[in-house]
């Protein structure tokens, strides 16, 4: 039986990121990380299409919770404590400078996730924290005011036990097993499947601006959906076609909010599109007074409400328009088609894609069950959760990160005093 007065199950973001500040804090305790992989920081590794995006340059915790579908009261107080800007500060003070893009996402400036995983390898062995790889936890019981560890490779004891091993059902088994109630694990942001016409042959093709709808917010099992549940299934943003379908933040933000209600209905259901963001009527005049200026001009051919050439007209063929129509000849009932499909297009969308390497999962330790001033659990004393392991997730950009580092180091913390 190995002691250690700390031990983080878990090598990912959340634990390398507890792990150093319990034994940068408090040098005399010997920190131990057990990882089930033959290395760690392998989301670190991928994030960001290798260049780990590290956070978001949102830095007003009321603004910041409001991109977390689950977690969001919750993450108000710990934000107080440790936020982005904090963040920032910890890896700059470690040599590892960051940069702002134009969507807000921050990336070290060297672009490499490696530059993020050197300095967490560097920071372990300077504070002497132990990392143990191919240590895969089997049980995990407490025997008196320790916790004891069986693994596949011997036994630990410990006094102070931070569960940071994301989305891991074994583990999720485990805390089931101690008590812990654990929220249903559900896929969050993934891009849609849709087979139409209207987007063939034209992937690559970016709206810049447009609101999705998912239609029948309601489902007949759950009866009414809360008004905010309501709300946050629709979203706005650039959107992407794809060779299978949609992506982009429109998307993927849908994807994230909706993950519970999408899973209830296997992935099949019907999303409304407004390509313009603007009302059905205003769109109609728009188009009746272009039929005046325009008469002679073949609808087909130029693009307008700044909409991609090639989405344009594919949405004017959709309309019964077809490339010779002019202007001019446009009856009624083409006019109305086309607003309808400019600003209230529907989609069916059947299955869905993971997007890139973002595996981001909806589900965890139910989160009435940890005191968020000190991310400990309420059902045991000593017993600390960080990062997506608890039913904590978030659209793309940063912010799953962010709760990983605001999770583990309040947790630290608490750990090291």
């Amino acid at each position: 039986m190995s002691f250690k007065d700390v031990i983080v199950i878990g090598g990912g973001a959340a634990g390398f990121f507890a792990a150093i500040n319990i034994a940068e804090q408090s040098p005399s305790l010997k920190v131990a990380i057990l990882e089930r992989g033959t290395e760690g920081l392998q989301k670190v590794k991928v994030s960001g299409g290798g260049r780990c995006n590290v956070t978001h340059a949102e830095f007003i915790p009321q603004e910041l919770i409001k991109h977390y579908p689950r977690g969001e009261k919750e993450l108000l107080g710990p934000f107080h404590q440790f936020m982005t800007g904090d963040t920032m500060e910890w890896f700059e003070k470690r040599g590892v400078e960051l940069k702002i893009e134009d969507d807000g996402r921050m990336f070290p400036v060297s672009n490499s996730s490696q530059t993020i995983i050197d300095c967490f390898l560097t920071e372990a062995k300077k504070h002497q924290v132990e990392i143990l790889y191919n240590h895969s936890v089997k049980s995990i019981k407490k025997v008196e005011d320790a916790w004891k560890l069986d693994t596949s490779q011997g036994d630990f004891s410990t006094k102070k036990l931070l569960i940071a091993t994301g989305s891991n059902p074994k583990i999720w088994n485990l805390l089931e097993k101690l008590g812990h109630t654990i929220s249903q694990p559900v896929p969050s942001l993934f891009t849609f499947d849709i087979k139409d016409e209207r987007i063939k042959n034209i992937p690559g093709v970016v709206a810049q601006n447009v609101t999705v709808k998912l239609l029948n917010n309601f489902s007949p099992l759950e009866g009414e959906m809360s008004r905010r549940d309501r709300e946050v299934l629709e979203s706005e943003g650039p959107l992407l076609i794809t060779h299978v379908g949609m992506s982009a933040p429109a998307i993927l933000k849908l994807s994230a909010f909706g993950a519970i209600e999408l899973a209830k209905r296997n992935y099949k259901f019907e999303i409304e599109i407004n390509f313009i963001k603007q009302s059905f009527e205003d769109c109609l005049d728009v188009l009746k007074e272009l039929k005046h200026g325009l008469a002679k001009k073949t609808v087909f051919k130029f693009a307008h409400f700044d909409l991609p050439k090639r989405l344009w007209q594919n949405l004017v063929l959709a309309s019964d328009i077809n490339q010779e129509t002019r202007w001019a000849d446009l009856n009624k009932n083409q006019l109305e088609t086309l607003a309808s499909q400019l600003t209230q297009a529907i989609f069916k969308v059947d299955g869905k894609s993971t997007f890139k390497e973002e595996f981001v999962t909806a589900g965890g330790v139910d989160l009435k069950e940890i005191n968020f001033k000190t991310f400990e659990s309420k059902l045991h004393k000593n017993l600390y959760l960080a990062g997506e392991v608890i039913n904590v997730d978030a659209v793309t950009g940063g912010f799953n990160f962010q709760n990983a580092w605001t999770g583990a180091y309040i947790a630290a913390k608490n750990i090291a005093h």
